[in-house]
């Protein structure tokens, strides 16, 4: 999954679910730029039982329920736990976390947010 180009977009994984469906669908955005902060820039401040809220390509709205936050090592990165299939319809939503090396320009870890439709 490639996060988009543009730091003020969203991108979904094709090859999940989408809003209102069984499985999860996987959504990634940038934090930050290098200009300064980016559309997933608040990710850090979600917590356990906070809603989020998801607007579709026909202007619905999907409200998820978040379940757990977790910081992953890039090396490892649960790639089933988010990725893979779920009984119901869930949410991931993915940007980067943890500590930003200056040295490589890159954050060490990749925060994930993982809700359940309410």
């Amino acid at each position: 999954m490639e996060v988009p180009v543009d730091y003020d977009e969203v991108g979904w994984f094709t090859g999940g679910g989408r809003p209102g469906s069984t499985g999860p669908t996987v959504i990634a955005a940038h934090v930050d730029s290098p200009t300064g902060p980016a559309v997933f820039r608040h990710l850090a401040d979600v917590s356990t039982g906070d809603v989020i809220e998801v607007h579709d390509s026909q202007q619905r709205t999907h409200l998820y329920r978040v379940t757990e936050t977790q910081d992953y090592a890039k090396a490892l990165f649960p790639t089933a736990q988010v990725f893979g299939a779920t009984p119901r319809d869930e949410l991931r939503v993915i940007t980067r976390g943890g500590v930003f090396d200056r040295g490589t320009g890159h954050y060490l870890d990749n925060r994930v947010v993982f809700a359940e439709r309410i």
